[in-house]
C-alpha cells in the first residue's frame, strides 16, 4: 500500500515538473541566461528530463521511502522562489515609476535650457545691433581716407609718369641707354597702374606717346646694331654702348629681343651659307667635318667680340648652334637628294659618325643633363614668317636624322656582306669538313655559327648608333632572312645522306656496326641549331631593347627560333633512327626461333645480348655528345623507348606458337631488355644517375604488357572462362586482335579461338561480338595464307 501511494505522488510531482517547464526560449536567450546566471543545477538545464532527474534521486525502490522529504524540500524551493518572484516584480514596478519621474524631470529640464538660449539669441542681435550704429560712422571715414590714398598716389604716379616720359625721350635721342634701362624698367611699372583709366583722355595720350617712343627706341636700338656690324665687321665689342642697349631691350617687349637675336643668329650663318654652297665640293659629306670645325671657331670669335655684349641669359651660343644644326640638316637633305648615287656605305658611315660626335659635344655644352629628345621635329611652313624660331629641347639627333632615310645603302651593304660571309662559310665547311672531335668531348658547334652572330653584334651596335627606328626594323628583315639562309645552306646539308645511310646499314647488318661519324655529325648539327636558337632569342631581345616603341612591335624571330627548333627535333628523330636500325636484325632475329620446341630455359637469348651492345655502344656516345644539351639526351632516350617497346611488344605477339618454356625464356628476355632500358640514360657511365621519373614510368608502362602477355601464354588454358578472366584481369585490355593474337602464340585451332573470343566478347561486355566472330570467319582464309607467307620466308 506505502509502495502503491508512493507511485502516485510520483506521477503527480513528474506531471507538475513537465508543466512547469512547458516554458522554452530561443537559443540567443538561453546562452545569455547561461552567461549571466551561471549553474550546475540540473533544473536550470534546457535538455532537464524529469525522468532521468527522478531516477537520480531514486535510484532504487528503498529509497522511495523518503519520497516525503523531497516532496517537502521541492515544495519549499518553490516557495521561496515564488517569494523572489514576488519581490523582483515589486521592485520592477518602482523602477518603472522612477523611469517615468525621471524622464519628466528631463523635459522640463531642456525646456528650460531652449528658453535660456532664445534669450541669449536676442541679447546677441540687439549687441550687433549696436555695433553696427557705433562703427558706421567709422566706415565713412575709412572710406574717405582710402579714396583720399589712392587718389594721392595716383597723382603721384601720374607725376613720375609723366616726368619719366619726358626723361625717357631725352636719353633716347642721346643714346644714353646706361640711364634709360632702369628708367624704362619704372615707367613700364608706373604704367601698368594707369591700365583701368585708359578710357580718360589724357592718360590715354600719354599712352599712345608712351608706345610711340619705345617703338622708335626698339628702332632706333636695331638700327645701332646694323651700323655697328657693318663699320666694324662683327666685332661688336667696339661699340660699348650695344651692351646698355641689350638692357633697354630686356626692358621692352618679347618680340623685340627675338627680333634683335634672329638677326644677330642669321647674320652669323650668313658666312657659313656662302661657304657651304650647294654646287661646291666643300659642301659634300666627305667634308661635312668641315662644317663643324666652322661652328666652333664662330664660338670662338662669338667669346672674343661678342660675349661682352649679350646678356649670359639670352643663351646666344645656344640659339646660334640651334640655327646652325637647322640650317646644316636642310643643307646635307638637299646634297643627299641631289647626289643619291654618289652615296656609298663608306661614306654614309663617315659623316654620321662625324655627325654624331659634334651632336655629343653640343649636347655636353648645351643640354645640360636633358633627357634627349628623339622625337622628329616637324618642318616648318615656308611660307609663314614667325618671329620666333624654334628651337631643340635637345640636340641629340639634331643633325643626323637627315640621314634615315638613306640608311637603306648600309642596310643593302650588310644584306651583300652577309650573303658573302655566308657562301665563305660554305666553302670552308666543304674543304675543312667536320670539326675536330675528340672522343668523351661534348659534339662542338660548326665555328661559322658563332661568326655569324658575332656579325651580326657589330651589325646591331653599329646600327643601333645610327638610327633607333625604321633602319633597326630593317636590319632585322635583314637578320631574318641570313638565318634561314645560314640554316637552309649550311645546317640542313650537313644532315648525312639518309639514303646512303640507312642503305648502308642494311648491308652492314650481319656486322652490327654503323658509322660513328654520321651520329657525330647530327650531333655537332643539333648543338649548333640549339645554339642559334638561344642565341637569336637574345638578338631579339635585344634588337627589341634598341629599337623605339613604334618599331618595336615590328620585331620578332619567332619563325626563325621554330626552324632551329625543327632542325633539333629532325636530329633527335634521325640519332633514334639510326638506334632503331640498328635493333632491327636482332628483333628479326626472334621469330627466327621455334619458340614452342624449347625444352628449356638458359640465359638471356641472343637478339637481347645483340640489342644490348648495340644500346651499350651508341647510347654513351650520345650522350658525350649531347653533354651539354642534357635535356635533349633525355628526349633521346624517351623517344627511342617509345618507339622501341611497341615493336618489341608486336614482336613477342608473332612468335607463335609458343609453349610454356618458351614463354618462360621470352619472360627472362623480356625482364633484361626490362633492366637495360632503365638504366639506358646512364648505360656505360661510371656515374649512375637516377633516370627522370617520366621516363621509368614510360619504361615501365610499356614493358609490363610484354610481360603480362608472356604470363597469359604460361598460365593453364584448360579452363576457357578462367583464362579469359586472367586475361582482362591482367592486361585489362579489350582488343579483340590483342586477344587473338595471344590465343595464336598459344595454339588453339581457329575454333577454339573463335569460341574464346565469343566468350571473351561477353564476358568484357563488348557489344559487337557477333560482327567481330563473323569478321574473323571471312578473314580466316586470308590469314592462313600469310602465316604460309611467313613460314616459307623464316
Amino acid at each position: 500500500h506505502y509502495f502503491i501511494q508512493s507511485n502516485l505522488r510520483m506521477d503527480q510531482c513528474i506531471s507538475q515538473l513537465e508543466d512547469d517547464i512547458s516554458l522554452e526560449f530561443d537559443p540567443e536567450v538561453e546562452a545569455a541566461i547561461a552567461e549571466l546566471l551561471p549553474s550546475n543545477d540540473p533544473l536550470h538545464s534546457k535538455d532537464f528530463s524529469v525522468i532521468d532527474y527522478i531516477n537520480t534521486i531514486f535510484p532504487t525502490e528503498q529509497s522511495l521511502s523518503n519520497i516525503d522529504d523531497v516532496v517537502q524540500r521541492m515544495n519549499s524551493k518553490i516557495r521561496t522562489l515564488d517569494t523572489d518572484i514576488r519581490h523582483l516584480i515589486k521592485e520592477q514596478t518602482m523602477a518603472a515609476d522612477e523611469g517615468r519621474e525621471a524622464l519628466e524631470s528631463a523635459k522640463q529640464s531642456i525646456n528650460t535650457l531652449f528658453s535660456k538660449i532664445k534669450e541669449i539669441r536676442d541679447k546677441a542681435e540687439q549687441s550687433e545691433s549696436t555695433v553696427k550704429e557705433i562703427t558706421s560712422d567709422i566706415k565713412q571715414l575709412d572710406h574717405a581716407k582710402r579714396n583720399l590714398t589712392t587718389s594721392i598716389t595716383t597723382l603721384n604716379h601720374l607725376h613720375m609718369l609723366v616726368g619719366g616720359v619726358d626723361s625717357l625721350a631725352t636719353l633716347t635721342k642721346h643714346r644714353r641707354y646706361d640711364e634709360a634701362a632702369p628708367l624704362l624698367q619704372g615707367v613700364m611699372y608706373v604704367m601698368n597702374h594707369f591700365t583701368p583709366y585708359h578710357e580718360i583722355e589724357q592718360i590715354k595720350e600719354l599712352s599712345d606717346k608712351l608706345d610711340k617712343l619705345l617703338k622708335d627706341l626698339a628702332a632706333q636700338i636695331r638700327g645701332d646694331f646694323e651700323e655697328a656690324h657693318s663699320l666694324y665687321d662683327c666685332k661688336l665689342n667696339c661699340q660699348p654702348s650695344l651692351g646698355d642697349a641689350c638692357l633697354v631691350v630686356d626692358a621692352l617687349q618679347p618680340r623685340v629681343k627675338e627680333d634683335i637675336v634672329n638677326w644677330f643668329v642669321d647674320r652669323q650663318l650668313s658666312e657659313y651659307k656662302s661657304l657651304f654652297r650647294d654646287y661646291d665640293d666643300v659642301s659634300w659629306l666627305d667634308k661635312c667635318d668641315r662644317r663643324y670645325a666652322w661652328l666652333k671657331r664662330c664660338f670662338l670669335e662669338y667669346e672674343e667680340d661678342c660675349a661682352r655684349i649679350f646678356p649670359t641669359h639670352w643663351d646666344m651660343p645656344r640659339k646660334i648652334a640651334t640655327d646652325f644644326c637647322k640650317v646644316t640638316r636642310k643643307m646635307l637633305e638637299k646634297q643627299m637628294k641631289n647626289r643619291q648615287t654618289e652615296l656609298d656605305v663608306k661614306l654614309l658611315l663617315f659623316a654620321v659618325q662625324k655627325t654624331q660626335a659634334f651632336e655629343k659635344l653640343l649636347m655636353e655644352r648645351f643640354d645640360s643633363g636633358d633627357e634627349p629628345n628623339t622625337e622628329e621635329e616637324k618642318p616648318e611652313d615656308e611660307t609663314e614668317k614667325p618671329e620666333i624660331k624654334e628651337e631643340f629641347t635637345s640636340f641629340y639627333n639634331a643633325i643626323s636624322q637627315c640621314f634615315e632615310q638613306y640608311l637603306n645603302v648600309y642596310i643593302e651593304s650588310q644584306d651583300v656582306n652577309l650573303t658573302e660571309l655566308i657562301d665563305k662559310f660554305v666553302v670552308e665547311l666543304k674543304d675543312g669538313g667536320v670539326p675536330v672531335y675528340q672522343i668523351g668531348d661534348p659534339a662542338p658547334l660548326l665555328p661559322s655559327s658563332s661568326d655569324l652572330f658575332v656579325f651580326y653584334k657589330k651589325c646591331l651596335v653599329q646600327c643601333s648608333q645610327l638610327s633607333q627606328g625604321q633602319a633597326l626594323v630593317d636590319l632585322t628583315e635583314v637578320f631574318r632572312k641570313h638565318l634561314i639562309n645560314y640554316h637552309n645552306t649550311l645546317l640542313l646539308p650537313s644532315f648525312p645522306n639518309r639514303a646512303s645511310g640507312i642503305s648502308a646499314l642494311l648491308k652492314d647488318r650481319d656486322n652490327n656496326r654503323v658509322a660513328m661519324s654520321e651520329v657525330v655529325m647530327i650531333c655537332i648539327i643539333l648543338c649548333t641549331a640549339e645554339y642559334c636558337l638561344e642565341t637569336t632569342q637574345q638578338l631579339e631581345a635585344k634588337i627589341q631593347e634598341k629599337t623605339q616603341d613604334p618599331y618595336r612591335e615590328k620585331v620578332s624571330l619567332t619563325s626563325e627560333m621554330e626552324l632551329f627548333s625543327n632542325t633539333i627535333s629532325q636530329c633527335l628523330q634521325d640519332l633514334v633512327s639510326q638506334l632503331d636500325h640498328l635493333c632491327e636484325p636482332a628483333l628479326s632475329a626472334m621469330l627466327k626461333v621455334n619458340w614452342a620446341t624449347l625444352d628449356s630455359v638458359g640465359d638471356q637469348s641472343a637478339y637481347t645480348t645483340s640489342i644490348t651492345s648495340h644500346l651499350s655502344a651508341t647510347v654513351p656516345v650520345v650522350r658525350d655528345l649531347l653533354a651539354s644539351s642534357r635535356k635533349y639526351f633525355t628526349n633521346y632516350c624517351l623517344k627511342f623507348v617509345n618507339g622501341f617497346i611497341p615493336r618489341y611488344v608486336n614482336q613477342i605477339y608473332k612468335c607463335k606458337p609458343v609453349s610454356t618454356v618458351g614463354a618462360e625464356q621470352l619472360l627472362l628476355d623480356t625482364h633484361s631488355l626490362k633492366t637495360v632500358l632503365l638504366q639506358l640514360p646512364s648505360l656505360g657511365s661510371a656515374v649512375a644517375r637516377k633516370p627522370a621519373p617520366s621516363f621509368t614510368k614510360s619504361v615501365s608502362q610499356g614493358m609490363v604488357k610484354a610481360e603480362m602477355v608472356l604470363k597469359l601464354v604460361m598460365a593453364p588454358s584448360e579452363s576457357q572462362h578462367a583464362f579469359v578472366e586472367s586475361y582482362i584481369n591482367l592486361l585489362a585490355d579489350t582488343d579483340i586482335s590483342d586477344f587473338q593474337k595471344v590465343l595464336e602464340m598459344k595454339g588453339f585451332r581457329r575454333q577454339e579461338q573463335m569460341e574464346m573470343i565469343e566468350l571473351f566478347k561477353k564476358t568484357a561486355n563488348i557489344p559487337d561480338a557477333e560482327e567481330a566472330v563473323s569478321a574473323l570467319e571471312q578473314d580466316s582464309s586470308r590469314i592462313k595464307k600469310l602465316e604460309k607467307l611467313i613460314k616459307k620466308q623464316f
